[in-house]
């Protein structure tokens, strides 16, 4: 079932004592929050290579890859920020939504940052074998090519250069995307067209991401 329209969009404040309490009901470890909290402090004023490549090292080495079953007993769902930090793994969406709202909380704009559905070919360059996967796209100024942050690599590189993903359709704050290019339009209905992101925009907002 769809969700009304909520207004929220990431990046306008950080409640943290309300993330923080937030963070102790979980059962997370203090230390981690606070290296989170840390990374949340880094200056506008540093590069934003620099700051996309700080926020997905971060994502990377706190958060060990399970599947949804595993963590949260369902087949499918979308943890937020605090959940995913607090547990310490997360599946390839949860990596995506915690890089996103750190981005976008580090004065990146939102038009300037996509999900991407993906197909992602898995056992190298002849490899028939796909897999569904999610990454997070930075979009520089002047439609020049997205970088991409993924879990399953370390470096971020052009869209370019990762010919083992298949882009299937994009989406952030603003709703849903025609396709993946830079120039691709927003399609009608904002977020209402995904019902767990927008669930799931809700529940960070209750969390302290105001």
């Amino acid at each position: 079932m769809l969700l009304a329209a909520v207004a929220f969009i990431p990046g306008n404040a950080l409640d943290m004592n309300r993330l923080q309490l937030t963070f102790r009901a979980l059962g997370g470890n203090q230390s981690s929050f606070n290296e989170w909290n840390v990374l949340m402090q880094t200056s506008p004023d540093v590069a934003i290579e620099v700051r996309l490549q700080k926020v997905n090292d971060f994502f990377n080495r706190k958060l060990a890859y399970f599947e949804d079953q595993e963590i949260w007993g369902v087949q499918d769902y979308w943890a937020t920020p605090m959940e995913s930090l607090s547990k310490g793994k997360a599946d390839c969406e949860d990596y995506v939504i915690a890089k996103y709202f750190a981005l976008r909380n580090m004065n990146i704009p939102d038009s300037q940052l996509r999900l991407i559905y993906v197909k992602a070919r898995i056992g190298g360059a002849n490899s028939k074998i796909q897999q569904a996967h999610m990454v997070l796209a930075y979009y520089p100024p002047g439609n020049a090519e997205p970088l991409v942050l993924d879990n399953l690599i370390s470096e971020i590189r052009p869209a370019s250069k990762r010919s083992d993903l298949f882009p299937i359709f994009s989406f952030n704050s603003q709703g849903v995307f025609s396709g993946t290019a830079a120039t691709a339009t927003l399609g009608a209905g904002g977020t209402s067209r995904l019902s767990r992101w927008q669930d799931l925009l809700e529940r960070a907002r209750r969390e302290g991401f105001d």
